[in-house]
């Protein structure tokens, strides 16, 4: 048995439009009647709720550096039953970490690579005509086993500007798979952390079919489809088991970022999963465990220090049942968040952390994380892998160490996590656990 044929879909660096090519082709290959399996190549738990919203079915990150082969495994297996895979790279084609003599360690390539997906490379041709040709010719000789679908060339300012690419790309004998004409209306609104959320969009849906008309008319999705490759069936393996029955999940604009493939091997364990909202000032339901995902909680400190029946009825919890915070999850369990006026807002007080964002210090990569402490689903001393991504500063961090954590080049970070009687929390947002 074999996966259904898929595609990864990526650029020469980000800014080049990807996003929005990834989501037309979503949702013009779902229109002519495929079921269209999405994926996330790296760290990212932005674009899946997009993916989701183009393509109607769930997306899931799949990471050659944080997951493993048996997760990898389990998570490539989703995409049984649909007709078509589509990935969507991260940064540039080959970027990633650089350790022990290996390049490009969790990079896009190294997804296409695994799954047996060619790519597709979409090219920004702003302020270039012939030389486009020679960055996509370096960039598929540059791994020549990784298979190479061709080109969509993006912002092109009129024919005779592609007619000059074109020379250029059968030169280098790459096949144009499309021509994006430029456009000034094809941008996403962004914010400090990348995209704005899915669910913030004012009319996405409405966006998504302007972008798959706008695909329909300038590329070739026959050609597209006839280039997915189909890779070998993975061995069964099983997605994370759930770190307890019944889960009270914090769901709402502050807390959204919970990994896709955590939530389905939850769900497929038989896990409950209870959705609140903080916002709204819910108490979390009687669970054996409260989790608070990352999200946005800066953009909404003084709601959530008016929430006052989620603060009581969490306290609560914390007296007999654990609760464990992810980033925006884990400011919220302290005692302060400072905004970016430098407002001080009250916050749920569990731990003794005190966070600011009135001068933002940008933190970002792979992290790695030896736990002194059990978290909801781990013993001590187990080891796990994901990334920290947030723009916050530690004022105060009082609490005991969660976990010795180290960047992707085994070097310490100070975010180290905390843990307090039943409350836990970190920046980290977790991945995986590593396997033995």
């Amino acid at each position: 048995m074999t996966l259904p044929p898929g595609l990864l879909v990526s650029a020469p660096a980000s800014g080049t439009g990807k996003t929005t090519v990834m989501l037309g082709l979503l949702r013009a290959l779902a229109d002519d009647g495929l079921t269209v399996q999405p994926f996330k190549s790296g760290p990212d738990y932005i674009d899946p709720a997009f993916h989701l919203a183009a393509a109607g079915r769930p997306s899931f990150n799949l990471d050659t550096w944080a997951m493993g082969d048996d997760l990898l495994n389990a998570i490539a297996a989703q995409a049984i039953g649909s007709d078509i895979c589509v990935a969507e790279g991260s940064m540039g084609l080959y970027d990633g970490v650089a350790t022990k003599g290996r390049a490009g360690f969790g990079s896009s390539a190294e997804t296409a690579r695994r799954m047996g997906w060619p790519v597709i490379l979409v090219i920004d041709a702003s302020g270039q005509a012939q030389s486009a040709a020679a960055t996509a010719m370096g960039f598929a000789a540059y791994a020549p086993d990784l298979p190479f679908a061709g080109v969509i060339l993006n912002r092109v300012a009129s024919p005779r500007h592609e007619r000059l690419i074109r020379v250029g790309m059968e030169r280098a004998g790459l096949p144009v798979l499309g021509v994006l004409p430029r456009r000034g209306d094809l941008a996403l609104p962004e914010r400090h952390l990348g995209l704005i959320q899915a669910v913030e969009h004012p009319d996405l849906n409405a966006a998504i079919d302007g972008y798959a008309q706008f695909l329909r008319e300038n590329v070739d999705l026959a050609a597209i489809r006839a280039a997915a490759l189909s890779g070998p069936m993975p061995p069964k393996a099983a997605l994370p088991k759930p770190p307890a029955q019944r889960i009270a999940l914090a769901q709402d604009a502050a807390f959204s970022f919970t990994y896709p493939h955590l939530l389905e091997g939850w769900r497929q364990a038989g896990a409950e999963i209870l959705p609140f909202s903080p916002l709204s000032d819910q108490p979390p339901p009687d669970a054996d465990l409260v989790w608070l995902p990352g999200g946005y909680p800066e953009l909404h400190a003084g709601t959530l220090a008016a929430a006052t029946t989620f603060r009581a009825t969490l306290r609560r919890h914390a007296e007999t049942k654990p609760v464990h915070g992810e980033c925006g999850g884990y400011m919220a369990l302290g005692q302060a968040l400072i905004d970016k006026d430098g407002t001080r807002h009250k916050m749920a007080g569990l731990l003794g952390l005190v966070t600011s964002y009135e001068k933002r210090k940008f933190h970002l990569g792979y992290r790695r994380a030896v736990l002194n402490a059990p978290l909801p689903g781990h013993p001590a001393k187990a080891a796990l892998r994901g990334h920290e991504f947030h723009y916050s500063t530690i004022l105060e961090e009082p609490d005991a160490p969660l976990a010795a954590v180290t960047d992707a080049d085994g070097n310490p970070v100070p975010e180290t996590g905390s843990v307090k009687d039943n409350v836990t929390g970190t920046f980290f947002h977790m991945i995986s656990g590593e396997e033995g």
